[in-house]
């Protein structure tokens, strides 16, 4: 009984996302020919996803026979398969109605901002809203079919969502920015090409790898933060001796608060303006205002003192910062953007050169701030007290997802309103809401990135309370060890990303490049570019890419942990956190602000599309694309699935570690 308000209020945001679903579908899809092109970016998008899920299920039928022989149980088989297949549904129905929002955004362009931009923010409703429905009632269930003293079998719920994010995350970002930098580098250094150009045969892969990555990608990506953050939250308060049942549900309870607060959220995010950023900021704002006040008002229901309140607001005030200080580094006009465009002037290596300065510099106001939330969360409510700050931080999930969709809602639509040739003023509306949604992407991500930190200390300190460890000694060596290893780990797996982008961009160049001269009549407008091959191509190549680093990542913390142990493994989540989200930060906001910049040259400074200074901006945001979209955000779920399997696996490494 004591779960079934999280369970009511998760069907209550499952609802939610169905109703936003059906209002989405229900407006006009345009002419023929736009819908013909959206219906290519859909096939292309569950094509990939289909075939994703196939490989999927095979690593989940491999672990779950590892975990029943290693934990001799049915149980966190159960749990572990609800996490991989609820987080997969977000995903997969999250897209799916993205990709044909982005035809009806572009429709009701016609109608002007307004319109186009509640159907874009409604298309991206469904995934905020099914990623917290499917959360907490899976969660609930759970939680209803367990008891308090085996809760620990939760853990294997957020490997199961650790382990889809982890696909999502880098076979989507191996796709999007291969066939993106490919779209490039041929579209527009070679040929001229504008963005979207029809004539450019990597132009619907592009557009594909926007919805595998941006939406599908970030969906799994912070399902899976929201999730783990729950569990470790629950896993802290069941290991705390004096525990009572009111301390164990209260994490529930925030959650709730947090669908209370999103679905007030829709009814500030509405404008008529061009510069629709005060609408989102109303939105986020609106969020945070309405889940503090009923956080505060839970926390004196349940008899709590205020300084629980105090972490769980460190959390939500984390969040707008977080949000706040992406958007200065990395807006569209923002001075540090205007440093990087204003450096294209001198070539692509002074660009380039500017934009790593910049994504450098972007790293120090997060670390401060997730600094200050930890410290004050602690002080306030102790280690519980982490675990409830994270808790309200990612408890505004729906409203964060919902703004990230947005983002590759509206660039789909900028790309079909230029392939359909829609007059000039439907563009410029797609335009608008498209330099929007590229800010969004980056924003979101800031977002998603504190957040993976925060949900991983969280989840550390539940690491800690299972292994029995109440301080790690730095000068063992093997926790030393250890630290290097969990140092180490974010740059290897950051490697093979990024030489996956650039194999598989190499071979859709030569693909473009191999149409266009086979082809007669591409470059006139004549001949249809062959965009399957295209698709095709980076399908295949991205899900082979993405093996190695998710064996990788589940491989590391299970060898750490049998041949030198728990200290060492503590060693090594001290190392991985801290390292991985600095450089997340600074991948992420680099190479978003590197895109700005060629998006800033494009509105006709510096000389504008064509100039000198715009192809070395294309080749520097070539630069950062991997970075922003592939190796970034894919960090955010490697830190989480070598947590949660550090965890999951406590019992084996305490009693057949080596050390």
């Amino acid at each position: 009984m004591l779960y079934y308000y999280s369970l009511a209020f998760g069907i209550l945001a499952l609802l939610f996302s169905i109703a936003a679903a059906i209002i989405t579908l229900k407006k006009d899809a345009g002419t023929k020919q736009m819908q013909e092109l959206s219906d290519a970016v859909r096939s292309g998008s569950s094509a990939y996803l289909n075939r994703q899920a196939m490989t999927i299920g095979a690593f989940v039928v491999v672990l779950s026979i590892l975990f029943y022989f290693l934990q001799n149980g049915s149980q966190i088989i159960i749990a572990f398969v609800t996490g991989a297949v609820t987080s997969y549904l977000t995903a997969y129905l999250g897209m799916n109605v993205a990709v044909r929002a982005n035809v009806r955004t572009a429709k009701a362009a016609e109608k002007g901002v307004g319109a186009a931009f509640y159907t874009a923010i409604m298309g991206g409703a469904v995934t905020g809203f099914a990623a917290i429905g499917f959360g907490l009632i899976g969660i609930s269930l759970l939680l209803s079919y367990l008891t308090i003293s085996n809760v620990a079998i939760l853990i294997g719920f957020g490997f199961g969502a650790s382990l889809v994010s982890l696909f999502a995350r880098v076979g989507g970002g191996i796709y999007t920015k291969s066939a993106d930098v490919g779209a490039d580098l041929v579209g527009k250094t070679e040929l001229n090409m504008p963005e979207d150009d029809p004539r450019n045969p990597a132009v619907i892969a592009d557009n594909v790898g926007d919805n595998v990555g941006d939406c599908a990608g970030m969906a799994a990506d912070v399902y899976e933060s929201y999730v783990v953050t729950l569990v470790a939250a629950l896993l802290i308060a069941a290991g705390i001796a004096a525990a009572h049942v009111q301390l164990f549900t209260y994490p529930l309870y925030i959650a709730a608060a947090g669908v209370v607060g999103s679905l007030a959220s829709m009814l500030f995010m509405k404008t008529k303006k061009r510069n629709a950023t005060g609408a989102l900021y109303k939105g986020i704002g609106s969020a945070i205002i309405v889940s503090a006040i009923i956080d505060y008002a839970i926390t004196y229901l349940l008899g709590f003192s205020v300084d629980y309140f105090v972490a769980v607001l460190s959390g939500l005030v984390l969040a707008i910062l977080l949000f706040a200080i992406t958007d200065y580094y990395t807006g569209s006009g923002r001075r540090q953007v205007i440093k990087i465009s204003e450096a294209a002037r001198g070539g692509a290596g002074t660009d380039v050169i500017m934009g790593l300065s910049v994504g450098l510099r972007t790293t120090f106001f997060p670390v401060i701030f997730i600094v200050v939330a930890i410290l004050v969360s602690y002080f306030a409510a102790g280690v519980y007290g982490i675990g409830i700050a994270a808790v309200g931080m990612l408890s505004l999930t729906a409203t964060i997802l919902t703004i990230d969709s947005f983002g590759p809602i509206t660039d789909n639509a900028g790309g079909i309103a230029e392939m359909a040739h829609l007059p000039s003023r439907v563009r410029n509306v797609t335009d608008a809401l498209d330099a929007l949604g590229n800010t969004t992407k980056a924003t979101t991500k800031g977002f998603a990135i504190g957040g993976a930190a925060l949900s991983a200390t969280a989840l550390f300190v539940a690491f800690a309370q299972a292994v029995h460890i109440s301080v790690l000694d730095a000068l063992n060596p093997v926790v030393t060890a250890g630290i290097f290893i969990g140092a180490l780990l974010p740059f290897i797996f950051s490697s093979f990303l990024m030489e996956a982008v650039g194999k598989t961009a190499t071979i859709m160049v030569e693909e473009v490049r191999r149409q266009v001269r086979t082809i007669k009549g591409i470059l006139t407008g004549k001949a249809k570019p062959d965009y399957a091959k295209a698709v095709d191509i980076v399908t295949v190549n991205a899900l082979k890419a993405l093996v190695v680093p998710e064996v990788l990542a589940i491989a590391t913390p299970i060898i750490v942990g049998l041949v030198l142990g728990k200290a060492a493994l503590g060693g090594l989540l001290v190392g991985m956190i801290p390292t991985s989200f600095v450089m997340a930060l600074f991948m992420a906001n680099g190479g978003a602000a590197m895109d700005n910049a060629k998006k800033y040259i494009e509105t006709g400074k510096f000389g504008g599309k064509g100039s000198d200074a715009h192809k070395a901006s294309v080749v520097g945001d070539t630069v950062g694309d991997p970075l922003k979209d592939t190796a970034g955000p894919a960090l955010n779920s490697m830190i989480k699935v070598v947590s949660t399997i550090s965890i999951l696996l406590a019992p084996v490494f305490i009693t057949y570690a080596l050390l």
